[in-house]
């Protein structure tokens, strides 16, 4: 007899319950997420082969309850997935990728759920691109550049091994993951639930969880900077790169390019260069009208969760505001907010934006 309580579905449990972690099958996905939605409770679905129906279901009920999805639980695959991606993303062009999946002989899925998250990881970086080739005993082929190679081994009691390869001209870059033990999945799970409790409505997954508290994880200030605005550029994309082309000729580095919105024909570029580099890029720019502030400084914040988290330009702007830096102007991505301030501002600046996010 067990030692503790088994129902047949979750509709018949009705023991309280903080969240629910699902490592079932598909099928079982419409009935346990109508009973979590009944509940309110938070929800992890750990399982693989999700249909595009199954996740528009997903999709769906995220709208009700916060849903944690994954189609592997350990936090160490999880870390592998981000490292391929840059890997793709520098040596992909260049490098044959292929993978090779273990495990036990009563698995009936092939190729694995890990397998394919690691396959769209990187065929991401390309864009949706590649084609995937799973295993290759029936082609007489030459292997084609913008394939994936999949490969799955069915053996003993392998609790999951999973190999990535960027196979170039000489050389071969290898990742590897290897389960001992469920335990692994888990530890992943309770942590993903540890994470999700408290959570707004949503879809949740292990890269916000793995950058949550990397929102900001590196300060950049970048001193001898000067910021150049160019006044009533015509709004002729044409001309505009002419302009930036003199520049490139001059082998003077610009950053932080912005523009403003068109105006009766005409708008304002800003940029930041060198201090150095300023009285010549002037002299290039004489048929222009331009204001420059000489005593500049570059101040970027940047972090992995910045992507995938609410607030932090609340929190950057409000660290600078509480000490009076004047904001010249503002640039960011998914990781990055960089911003020019007076040089007179940068001490007092920078104890604010490490106070504020604890750097």
């Amino acid at each position: 007899q067990a030692a503790f309580p088994v129902f047949p579905n979750l509709a018949a449990c009705g023991l309280p319950a903080d969240v629910v972690v699902d490592f079932s099958s598909p099928k079982a996905l419409p009935g346990l997420l109508a009973a979590a939605a009944a509940r309110k409770l938070p929800l992890i679905v750990a399982t693989t082969g999700l249909s595009a129906e199954d996740k528009g279901l997903l999709s769906g009920r995220a709208r009700e309850i916060p849903i944690f999805v994954s189609a592997n639980m350990s936090l160490g695959i999880n870390l592998v997935r981000e490292l391929i991606q840059q890997a793709a993303a520098v040596l992909g062009g260049s490098f044959d990728i292929e993978i090779v999946e273990k495990h036990h002989n009563q698995k009936k899925d092939s190729p694995s759920g890990t397998a394919l998250l690691l396959a769209d990881a990187m065929n991401e970086v390309f864009l949706g691109s590649r084609q995937y080739v799973y295993g290759r005993h029936t082609r007489s082929e030459l292997r084609d550049a913008k394939e994936i190679g999949i490969h799955a081994v069915r053996a003993g009691s392998i609790v999951g091994e999973h190999e990535v390869l960027f196979a170039g001209k000489d050389e071969v870059v290898e990742f590897r993951h290897t389960a001992y033990s469920r335990q692994v999945f888990a530890s992943g799970a309770l942590q993903a639930a540890r994470y999700l409790i408290g959570k707004p409505p949503g879809l949740y997954g292990m890269k916000e969880m793995i950058t949550a508290g990397s929102a900001v994880t590196r300060l950049y200030v970048g001193e001898e900077q000067a910021m150049l605005t160019l006044l009533e550029v015509p709004y002729d994309t044409a001309r505009i790169a002419e302009v930036f082309q003199g520049i490139a000729r001059e082998n003077i580095s610009v950053d932080m390019i912005s523009q403003t919105a068109p105006v009766d024909g005409r708008v304002e570029i800003s940029f930041t260069l060198a201090r150095a580099d300023l009285d010549r890029a002037r002299r290039l720019l004489g048929g222009l009208r331009t204001e420059v502030l000489t005593e500049a400084v570059k101040l970027a914040v940047e972090g992995p969760g910045m992507e995938v988290q609410s607030g932090v330009a609340a929190r950057f702007f409000q660290a600078m505001a509480g000490v009076g830096a004047r904001i010249h102007s503002v640039t960011t991505s998914e990781t990055k907010i960089a911003c020019v301030i007076d040089r007179a501002a940068q001490g007092l600046a920078v104890a604010a934006i490490k106070e504020a996010f604890q750097l």
